[in-house]
């Protein structure tokens, strides 16, 4: 047996191990998640990490990155390794208060659970009368195997379901313990669970095959809306619309309301997979479209998420750039809201301009914090998938701009996002932004909604029901749009 020794934070553990594994695998059995946004591929480098001892050469990937990169690293003998001091990130909790339960509400415990593909976030709930009585959230585990749903579905079908499962179901029970803990009850005492997210966040969460979803013509085998037993409790999965039009929409289409008002309204959760809805005289239209993780700071040479230190905010003051950053801590990156405003100010002052060409060749933000014009065009290829996913769903329901009478945008991303240099960047459409509201975390708060409330559940059930799907791919418009929308405005 050799031994690894992990160094974070100023705290020691040591591990023992056998063979010659690769780091990355040692590291997250044990519990150290490090983020490989390309899938462990040796390409975005975000894992680079300090290692000593009898370790691999570096191979070409790390030449190239000019570090070692923990995704690459295999373990031949005894070492260490110095990994980044670990952060806490900020999870997006706040949404709409779920309606108080009716008399014949139940009694004992719930908890709302919503799987993001970037983080997860839980609220726990007395039955009886609806309070809240603790939450939870964390990044989600499964980011250290790849950064988007397709990366993930890559690697279930290669054998690492059981895996991704694990990763996820652990984290959910770490946070129930948390939220219970803080409540002064006991995790076993919490009976009944919704759980929403994505198509395939559920389909990971459960174990399922998603082998369905990865080739045309890419039609779930299961939409859920159903009840499973987990580990003693009662456990709920909303129905989903489409393989990727997840249940994490239904239940923001449900706590938005948007489908029991006459008005045209239009919903939106921007993130790294925009997932767009249409209510128009009583017809639901919905898609997606793959805006990739910029907007999760992934992708990006110096972003993060939100955590202690990451610029959330960028402006122009006296034609030069002003930051903040979360915790007033110093810079340690760029998180989504901040590269979105970053890219309307360089527009504002010239350094970029409506083709995304950037002069010079990189602009800093802060003393270890600076945007390369791969991130320009990491915010082109994700702002025109968005954009573009918009324009199609108005061109098939043959809805103009000017009869949307709403703009809802959901999500933890929305949460912070400046309205006025989302349209700037061409991201949202101008006219839209004086209709447009924030709502947080709108799958959360539907969740809750469901947890709470019996006829919330029939009325998601009637939500997804409604939904007509507007394929993007190989859609002429759409491609055409997305051209167009790759220029700034």
């Amino acid at each position: 047996m050799s031994v690894l020794r992990v160094v974070q934070n100023g705290a020691s553990q040591t591990i023992a191990f056998a063979g010659t594994p690769m780091l990355s695998d040692v590291l997250e059995k044990h519990g150290f998640a490090v983020a490989h946004p390309c899938g462990g591929r040796g390409v975005c480098q975000k894992c680079a990490v300090e290692v000593s001892g009898a370790v691999s050469a570096p191979n070409e990937a790390e030449l190239r990155a000019g570090k070692r990169l923990e995704c690459q690293i295999r373990l031949l003998g005894d070492s260490t390794v110095v990994l980044p001091q670990a952060k806490e990130i900020a999870v997006e909790m706040q949404g709409a208060n779920p309606a108080v339960p009716r008399e014949n509400a139940a009694e004992g415990y719930g908890a709302a659970l919503d799987v993001g593909t970037t983080t997860l976030a839980l609220r726990l709930y007395a039955l009886s009368d609806g309070q809240c009585l603790g939450e939870a959230g964390m990044i989600n585990p499964q980011t250290a195997v790849a950064a988007d749903v397709m990366g993930r579905i890559q690697v279930a079908i290669e054998g690492g379901l059981a895996r991704l499962k694990e990763q996820v179901n652990q984290a959910a029970d770490r946070l129930l313990t948390r939220a219970a803990q803080s409540a002064g009850i006991m995790p076993g005492q919490v009976k009944t669970l919704v759980v929403t997210g994505n198509t395939t966040m559920l389909y990971l969460f459960t174990g399922r095959d998603p082998r369905s979803l990865s080739r045309a013509p890419f039609e779930a085998d299961c939409l859920f809306g159903l009840w499973k037993d987990q580990a003693g409790r009662q456990m709920y999965l909303p129905r989903c619309m489409n393989a990727f039009v997840g249940a994490d929409i239904t239940c923001a289409a449900l706590v938005s309301g948007i489908c029991g008002k006459a008005e045209t309204a239009l919903l939106c959760d921007i993130g790294t997979n925009g997932e767009i809805a249409l209510w128009k005289k009583g017809r639901l239209y919905v898609t997606s479209t793959a805006a990739g993780p910029a907007f999760e700071g992934a992708g990006i040479t110096c972003g993060c998420s939100s955590i202690e230190g990451a610029i959330d905010r960028v402006w122009t003051e006296n034609g030069q750039l002003r930051v903040h950053t979360l915790g007033n801590a110093p810079a340690v990156g760029v998180c989504g809201s901040g590269l979105i405003d970053a890219v309307a100010a360089l527009l504002q002052t010239g350094n970029v301009d409506e083709t995304g060409a950037m002069e010079p060749d990189q602009v800093k933000l802060a003393e270890n914090v600076a945007l390369m014009p791969a991130d320009i065009r990491a915010v082109q290829l994700a702002k025109a998938a968005i954009a573009a996913g918009i324009r199609s769903l108005l061109h098939q329901s043959a809805t103009a701009m000017e009869e949307i009478q709403s703009l809802i945008i959901a999500g933890g991303f929305g949460s912070h996002l400046d309205l006025g240099n989302a349209a700037a960047i061409g991201l949202i459409p101008s006219m839209l932004v004086p209709r447009a509201r924030c709502v947080g975390n709108a799958a959360l708060a539907g969740a809750a909604d469901i947890l709470l409330n019996p006829d919330a559940l029939r009325e998601s059930e009637r939500i997804a029901a409604l939904a007509t799907h507007v394929n993007l791919g190989g859609n002429p418009y759409f491609n055409e749009c997305y051209m167009e929308q790759m220029m700034f405005e």
